[in-house]
C-alpha cells in the first residue's frame, strides 16, 4: 500500500498552467533583453577549449562521458559564485551547510525522488540502501526527519554545498552538450521548512533570492511558471528562472539555471517532520531552490561576457572573489 501510495503525486497550485511539456510552461517576467553581439558569438565550448578551462575528454577517458575537469581561472571561477552565493544567503539568516553527498535510500524516497529502476535518475551505491545525491534539497530535506520542530523557530533557512550526482536518464539532445546537463556538478541550494500560512510567501522569497544573484552576475533572464506536467510528484508549484544563453542554436536560446519549488506537506508527510500548533502536530511545508549550480552558470557567464577578442569579461560583482576581472586569450597570458 505504502509502495502504491507514494507514485500519488502532490496537488498542483490553482494559478500554474496546464500543460504536459516545458513549451506550455507561462512566462511571468524578462530582467534585460537578450544580448547582441557585433561578431559571431561562440558557445561555452568553443570558449572553454580556446581558453583551456575545461577538460572533457581527458575525463572521457578516465570517468566516462558527460564529466569534465575545470582548469585554470575556471577553477577560481566555481568557487568565487559559490562564496558570492553564500554570503548572500548568511546576509539573510540561512543556517550555511555543506551536506553529505550520499543519503538513505529512505530519505531519498521521502523526498520525492525514484532511487531505483531503468528511469531514476539517482545512482545507488550497491549494497549499502544508500545514494550519491542528485541535490542538496535531499540532504536538507531529511535534516529533520522525524522530529517536531519549535513553532517559534519557523520559518528555518537553511543553505547547502553539494556535489549533485546525475544519471541523467533519458536526457539527450543538442542543448544537452558541454555542462548543460553532467553527471557531476557542484550546487549552492536553498531550503525552508515553514508553516503553512507561509509557504506561498517564502516560495517568492526564494524567487527573489534567486533572481538577486542573477541579476549580480549581469545574466539576461526570463522567470517562468511551470506548466503541471512538468512539476514532478512532490511540487505543487514551480518558478524556473531561465538564463539567455547566445552559444544555443544559431540565434541564442533560454535554458534553465535555477528553479525554486513550494512542495507544501508533500514531503513532511513522507518524512513526518512536524511542528506543534494549539497541542496539535501539524505537518511542515517545505520549500527549495537553486541559489547557485555553477556549472550552468559557468555557461551563462562565458557566453554571455564573451569579448570580440576571445577573452571574457569576469561581472563586477565576482571581482572581488575571482581576484581578476577577465580570462584572457592564452595567446595573451
Amino acid at each position: 500500500m505504502n509502495s502504491e501510495v507514494a507514485k500519488i503525486p502532490n496537488l498542483s497550485h490553482p494559478e500554474a498552467p496546464i500543460g504536459k511539456g516545458d513549451e506550455e510552461n507561462r512566462e511571468l517576467k524578462r530582467w534585460r533583453e537578450p544580448k547582441t553581439f557585433s561578431f559571431p558569438a561562440k558557445d561555452h565550448l568553443q570558449l572553454a577549449q580556446e581558453l583551456d578551462l575545461i577538460d572533457f575528454e581527458t575525463a572521457a577517458r578516465v570517468s566516462g562521458p558527460k564529466f569534465y575537469y575545470l582548469k585554470n581561472e575556471a577553477v577560481f571561477l566555481e568557487l568565487a559564485l559559490t562564496r558570492y552565493a553564500l554570503d548572500i544567503l548568511q546576509s539573510e539568516g540561512f543556517v550555511l551547510t555543506i551536506t553529505p553527498d550520499i543519503a538513505k535510500e529512505e530519505v531519498v524516497e521521502g523526498i520525492g525522488f525514484n532511487p531505483r529502476g531503468e528511469e531514476s535518475n539517482i545512482y545507488t551505491v550497491e549494497g549499502t540502501g544508500t545514494c550519491l545525491v542528485g541535490t542538496a534539497e535531499i540532504t536538507l530535506g531529511g535534516y529533520y526527519a522525524g522530529q517536531i520542530l519549535d513553532a517559534d523557530e519557523l520559518p528555518i533557512k537553511m543553505a547547502g554545498i553539494s556535489h549533485c550526482f546525475r544519471r541523467e536518464a533519458g536526457a539527450a539532445g543538442q542543448y544537452s552538450k558541454g555542462l548543460y546537463r553532467v553527471h557531476q556538478f557542484s550546487k549552492v541550494e536553498m531550503f525552508i521548512f515553514c508553516k503553512p500560512d507561509q509557504s506561498e510567501q517564502m516560495h517568492h522569497y526564494l524567487l527573489e533570492l534567486e533572481e538577486r544573484i542573477f541579476q549580480g552576475l549581469e545574466i539576461p533572464y526570463r522567470v517562468v511558471d511551470t506548466c503541471t506536467g512538468e512539476l514532478g510528484g512532490p511540487a505543487y508549484r514551480k518558478f524556473d528562472v531561465e538564463a539567455w544563453m547566445p552559444g544555443r542554436g544559431e540565434r541564442g536560446d533560454w535554458g534553465e539555471i535555477t528553479s525554486a519549488s513550494n512542495c507544501t506537506d508533500y514531503q513532511a508527510r513522507r518524512l513526518a517532520i512536524r511542528f506543534k500548533e494549539e497541542g496539535k502536530n501539524v505537518f511542515v511545508h517545505m520549500l527549495n531552490g537553486t541559489a547557485v549550480a555553477i556549472s550552468r552558470a559557468l555557461i551563462s557567464i562565458l557566453e554571455n561576457h564573451q569579448q570580440a577578442d576571445g577573452s571574457v569579461c569576469i561581472p563586477e560583482k565576482l571581482i572581488p572573489y575571482t581576484g581578476f576581472d577577465r580570462i584572457p586569450r592564452k595567446a595573451e597570458s
